[in-house]
């Protein structure tokens, strides 16, 4: 069998090319791969001693010749298309090894590859006469087949076809990204015309939202997320909601952690259930806990710093988290923790990083939107009221805010001393959130701030917070009744500071 190995990632090749040699088969290659091979001292053909053609224009035609195409589409059950091989002195293809730059790492157009993604889609087309391998995670198994059979089945060349096209898509679609990033002044798009998904397998999950559905974790292709350097030290394996609300509770620490040294979250469902910033991590986990001590247990709990065994010691104590995840361990904490909570997941991670788009399924199609960010900040908010908050109003404002934007809507945060003392989200009205995050308050709220996601329609939802004992109100402001809103906070003796931001969350 002869053999076309042209590839960007030479991981192993010089070892999948002595292999095939051993195994008898005759090797065809280009450029830098075939300057390697040479140097490993393997017997190949160069591709321009196949066509009789030199490479030209600065590489950009070396493989497109009837000589390398014809060679590999050929279909060999076709006697007409064997006596044209014939013919031409064109001696078959039968497995081609390629793959392409990662062109989204440094886009250029001289990074634009026509040869390669060519050749690529001629054998994985005629994947039932051609083997075609671009990933070198796959050497082995090629070789182990070809050692045991020498071919490879119909099975293994329909799964490396497909591959071969998942791994081109990716390509072009990373270029047609590129293309959008080009658009300049007035007329560029804030979402682009299309967007090309090319995500692959990163990790198998335990189930999905529930223990009948199957679930994984996908990333783009070639692509690294943080969670890729997640590691988890213990505890049983992931679920989809495990990671879906690991996210949510990392991403809220950090959006808290210039607040104060240290930061602890609780989240349950997708949504915060505790949230504290203290001058200590054990002093932060013990307020966040308290938040909502119901809600928290088997909830995720995050944590701005790494853990020592004096903490992991208190976190053992207290019921238990599904997932704890941090920044790192000590080893006492880990032995601790492995110990005495084996069923909790433990996970140290790097900061999150966010996309630069948020998607999200509906039937039929996507919506597509930037994703959240604190578009305002203090230096940007006015005080509307007769009253100005205090300096420690100030921070349990921002507290308050922030913790409010990770709360599925409508939303109403209570705040006090740093830390989130009531919270209710997910209602269909701006009153009850107020009357939930009101009575999980219990009293404690007195002298801090609420936060609500949204404008008050009417000055009930005001009210509803007020009966906490609130000192101090921060909402986005924008309804045609906000100066009714405003003279109900100067009624209550509150200070009232608008945003100009909305943060809805669903």
């Amino acid at each position: 069998m002869r053999v076309l190995i042209s590839v960007y990632d030479k991981t192993g090749v010089v070892d999948l090319a002595r292999e095939l040699i051993s195994l008898g088969h005759d090797l065809v290659s280009t450029g830098g791969t075939s300057a390697a091979l040479g140097a490993a001292g393997i017997d190949h053909q160069t591709v321009e001693s196949v066509t009789a053609a030199p490479e030209m224009l600065g590489g950009r035609v070396k493989t497109l010749h009837p000589k390398i195409h014809g060679a590999i589409l050929a279909d060999r059950s076709n006697a007409e298309h064997l006596a044209q091989l014939a013919d031409h002195g064109i001696e078959p293809i039968g497995m081609v090894v390629c793959n392409l730059y990662p062109f989204g790492s440094k886009p250029s157009i001289e990074l634009i590859d026509v040869g390669g993604p060519t050749m690529l889609r001629a054998a994985a087309k005629n994947f039932a006469h051609v083997g075609v391998v671009v990933d070198p995670g796959d050497y082995p198994a090629v070789l182990d087949e070809l050692r045991r059979d020498g071919a490879l089945s119909a099975a293994t060349r329909r799964r490396l076809a497909r591959a071969a096209f998942a791994h081109t898509a990716a390509y072009d679609g990373s270029i047609a990204t590129w293309f959008d990033s080009l658009e300049e002044g007035a007329g560029k798009e804030t979402l682009p015309p299309s967007i090309h998904l090319s995500l692959e397998h990163a990790q198998t999950l335990r189930y999905g939202e529930n223990p009948h559905q199957a679930g994984a974790r996908y990333r783009e292709v070639g692509g690294h997320s943080w969670w890729d350097d997640v590691v988890q030290h213990s505890g049983m394996a992931l679920s989809y909601l495990n990671l879906y609300d690991a996210d949510a509770a990392w991403q809220l620490v950090h959006q808290l952690a210039d607040l104060g040294p240290a930061v602890a979250v609780v989240v349950k469902h997708a949504n915060p259930c505790g949230a504290a910033v203290a001058a200590d991590l054990l002093t932060a986990y013990d307020r966040a806990f308290d938040g909502d001590p119901m809600s928290a247990f088997g909830g995720i709990v995050a944590l701005s710093g790494p853990v020592d065994e004096v903490l992991a010691e208190h976190l053992v104590a207290n019921p238990k988290a599904d997932v704890l995840i941090a920044p790192g361990y000590d080893d006492g904490a880990l032995e601790l923790l492995a110990a005495k909570r084996k069923n909790m997941r433990v996970l140290a991670a790097p900061p999150p990083t966010a996309g630069d788009l948020h998607l999200r399924q509906i039937s039929g199609g996507w919506l597509v939107q930037e994703p959240y960010r604190f578009a305002t900040g203090r230096d940007d908010w006015r005080v509307v009221t007769a009253v100005e908050p205090t300096e420690e109003q100030w921070r349990d404002l921002e507290v308050a805010w922030r913790v409010c934007a990770a709360v599925k809507s409508n939303a109403i945060v209570l705040a006090s001393g740093g830390m989130a003392v009531g919270i209710g989200g997910g209602q269909q009205n701006r009153v009850t959130p107020g009357e939930l995050a009101v009575q999980r308050a219990a009293g404690r709220a007195k002298g801090g701030a609420a936060a609500s996601d949204a404008f008050f329609p009417f000055r009930d939802g005001l009210d509803a917070v007020a009966a906490a004992g609130v000192a101090a109100v921060i909402q986005p402001g924008g309804s045609m009744r906000d100066s009714e809103v405003i003279a109900a906070a100067d009624e209550h003796g509150i200070a009232m500071v608008l945003t100009g931001e909305r943060q809805f969350q669903h």
